[in-house]
């Protein structure tokens, strides 16, 4: 398809919503309506697609979302969009709506069904990361992750204050999925005593590996190390499990309280509270400049790719099919999160001495 031939661009959020995708959706129908480009709002996702949900987006449609949470679009999870058969019946739909490319905010899974859709059915589609875990590959950062993590940084303060006042531990467990972005920014930003990072993955079946009595353990040292230099309370964040919220902080917590009887030692999950609220400024900013860059991008004849941001500067990066395992040795982009985290961990670790 020639660039001059996109007359429809339809925007769809997909997955676990992130604070700024509406800022983002705003950006998109607002740089259609410049270049004179029609923008279609597809509800719920790729479900919208198949149920031909659709709202046609204007300038003034999508005005005063910038400053609200979730997405107004709604967003959705769609199994049957794994099926072949499936993604045909959504580019036929978005064929006889005029629709002639695709924006996607969401994360990993979403990006993976965009790109198949393209390689299937000719459908040129363009990525926004939008996602609190920041876990997407050619972006430093996704739209959410600032504000989940000051959503964190917020609630985690307010737990220090009657943690200290009742010398209390108190595990405190975060979402982040297996990325553990969202731990160790706030872990390193409230000063937390201990970070516990996300639970390693069987190698051969992709299954979570239950934790050890070694975790358990180490966690005790520390603890009563920390005892030893005069502190009478404690934060630890633990990273969630990546299936069900609040389970792992809970046998961990369990756990402790076995080999520490003589304390009182509480837990708290954070759970959906850190994808919910009004986006932050840097937020706003990064998903008003993705939304334009993808629109951009599409115009330009980038076809199959992110719209993401490294060091501060727009860049495209291809979509990849994320049911592929990542080679660390190989992959830059892994092996520069990788990096990150173990840089973060190091400060973090220095700051709770």
């Amino acid at each position: 398809m020639a660039n001059n031939q996109i007359k429809k661009i339809g925007v769809l959020t997909s997955g676990g919503d992130a604070p700024g995708m509406n800022a983002a959706i705003r950006a998109v129908a607002r740089t259609c309506a410049t270049n004179g480009i029609e923008c279609v709002g597809i509800k719920q996702g790729y479900k919208g697609l198949l149920e031909e949900d659709f709202e046609e987006l204007t300038p003034r449609s999508v005005g005063n979302i910038i400053n609200r949470g979730g997405s107004f679009l709604r967003s959705a999870r769609c199994k049957e969009f794994k099926y072949p058969e499936v993604r045909q019946k959504a580019a036929d739909n978005a064929r006889k709506a005029g629709i002639d490319a695709l924006v996607v905010i969401g994360g990993d899974g979403s990006f993976t069904g965009a790109l198949k859709l393209q390689q299937e059915t000719g459908i040129p589609v363009m990525g926004i990361p939008g996602t609190i875990d920041n876990d997407i590959y050619g972006s430093d950062y996704s739209i959410g992750f600032d504000t989940a993590i000051n959503t964190a940084m917020e609630a985690i303060d307010k737990i220090r204050d009657t943690a200290a006042a009742h010398d209390r531990i108190f595990f405190v467990e975060v979402m982040g999925h297996g990325s553990g972005y969202i731990a160790v920014y706030t872990g390193i930003a409230t000063g937390v005593e201990q970070i516990i990072m996300p639970p390693k993955k069987d190698e051969e079946n992709h299954s979570i590996i239950p934790d050890s009595d070694e975790l358990y353990d180490d966690i005790v040292k520390d603890l009563r190390e920390a005892e030893g230099r005069k502190k009478s309370s404690s934060i630890i964040i633990v990273s969630e499990n990546g299936q069900n919220i609040g389970e792992r902080v809970r046998i961990i917590t369990e756990e402790v309280k076995k080999r520490m009887p003589d304390k009182d030692i509480k837990e708290t999950t954070l759970g959906h509270i850190q994808r919910g609220g009004s986006p932050t400024t840097a937020d706003r900013v990064l998903a008003t400049r993705l939304g334009t860059a993808a629109v951009e991008g599409l115009l330009a004849g980038e076809r199959g790719k992110i719209a993401g941001v490294r060091d501060n500067k727009i860049v495209y990066t291809p979509l990849r099919d994320n049911t592929k395992p990542y080679d660390l040795t190989n992959d830059f982009d892994v092996k520069r999160t990788h990096d990150t985290i173990e840089e973060f961990r190091r400060v973090a670790n220095i700051m709770n001495s």
